[in-house]
């Protein structure tokens, strides 16, 4: 146990990324497939505890073992990265339910088809960390990450600024906005994640 193979830590780094791409695609249905249900809710409910438990049981292990592959303050901080995004995109799609959004628009709808293409590239990324030989493809990979954050932005601006324009009702602004803050914020996650793999390549150049 206290000298658990790298292996075993790329797997579960591997499996947390997967389960965040996943419950992205999940919650870009979710969305695309308006109003929300409390019933399709329950599959990104489970992604959301499906990644708790990873990333439990990772840090668990990482306490457990002496030596590790990569840095372990840099494992730590991957894992919990990645398993924010994750809380911010389920956030996202509870107060869907728990508002009770009868509709959303398109520029909405273009935020979450970004956030996807955000968390594949994170998803690609974390893979290509258990090979750190070859490091500028993955590199390139975390500033597309970077420049897809900026995009969200964008994308963030545009539908808050729709919203703005087209909704009459006040509390509806209020609802929309927080939801559209947290898909947002879940981009901020993504480019973390990026931070963090650049930050493992230099140290392991």
């Amino acid at each position: 146990m206290l000298f658990a193979k790298g292996k075993e830590f790329f797997e579960r780094i591997d499996q947390v990324a997967q389960n965040v791409l996943e419950s992205a695609r999940l919650l870009e249905d979710f969305i695309a497939h308006s109003p929300a249900t409390e019933n399709r809710l329950r599959a990104l409910e489970d992604k959301e505890h499906e990644g708790d438990r990873l990333t439990h049981e990772t840090l668990e292990k990482l306490n457990k073992t002496f030596i590790t592959p990569l840095d372990r303050e840099d494992i730590h901080k991957l894992i919990s990265s990645m398993d924010d995004i994750l809380d911010f995109i389920y956030g996202s799609a509870y107060r869907m339910v728990l508002y009770k959004i009868p509709y959303v628009s398109e520029e909405f709808k273009g935020l979450a088809r970004v956030l996807v293409r955000t968390t594949e590239e994170v998803c690609k990324a974390a893979l290509r960390l258990k090979d750190l030989k070859n490091p500028q493809m993955t590199l390139a990979q975390c500033i597309e990450i970077n420049r897809l954050e900026n995009e969200a932005d964008e994308a963030h601006r545009l539908a808050v600024a729709t919203l703005f324009e087209k909704e009459a009702n006040p509390i509806h602004i209020i609802k929309i906005k927080e939801i559209l803050d947290h898909m947002e914020a879940a981009t901020d996650k993504c480019e973390d994640v990026a931070n963090v793999i650049e930050a493992i390549i230099i140290k392991n150049a």
